[in-house]
């Protein structure tokens, strides 16, 4: 990751990051400094599995922990209160309809580092985030996906 790189989250984004944080430093590390302890109990090292599959998941969980504390000193945290809902942006929950099956959806814009498709978050650099960003209700836009092309009616923007 980029130490300039700007990393935009919302509050509950930097909460989850920060809770994320103190899991790995609080209890995985312990964890596996426990595994890598008895690891080393039994003997020579260099035929070891265990002990070299507990420093491999400690280089993971070490490089894990860099890439967050790179991340929160980069965060720019968006506040709710200055989320507008005139159009679409990062903080603000869209509701649309899909033209072709006329079925309504709606997507949380997050930035990419928050993105979780699973709970319809999606990103402001995927292709249905960027052709909504800017949208106002009524707007109709045209999404360029892998299957081929989305027609969407913005209904509703929220916070």
């Amino acid at each position: 990751m980029s130490t300039n790189k700007t990393v935009v989250l919302t509050y509950e984004g930097l909460k989850k990051y920060e809770e994320e944080l103190e899991y790995l430093k609080s209890v995985k590390r312990l964890e596996i400094a426990e595994k890598i302890k008895l690891a080393r109990s039994y003997g020579d090292l260099s035929e070891n599995s265990e002990y070299d599959e507990a420093k491999n998941e400690q280089a993971f969980i070490e490089g894990r922990i860099a890439q967050i504390e790179q991340m929160l000193r980069n965060a720019k945290v968006i506040d709710e209160e200055d989320v507008s809902t005139e159009s679409v942006n990062i903080g603000t929950t869209v509701r649309v309809l899909d033209k072709e099956f006329n079925e309504e959806d709606e997507y949380t814009l997050v930035s990419s580092a928050e993105a979780d498709p699973m709970h319809n978050k999606i990103s402001d650099e995927s292709p249905i985030g960027r052709a909504l960003m800017g949208h106002k209700v009524g707007d109709e836009v045209e999404v360029e996906i892998p299957d081929g092309i989305v027609r969407l009616k913005i209904l509703d923007i929220k916070k």
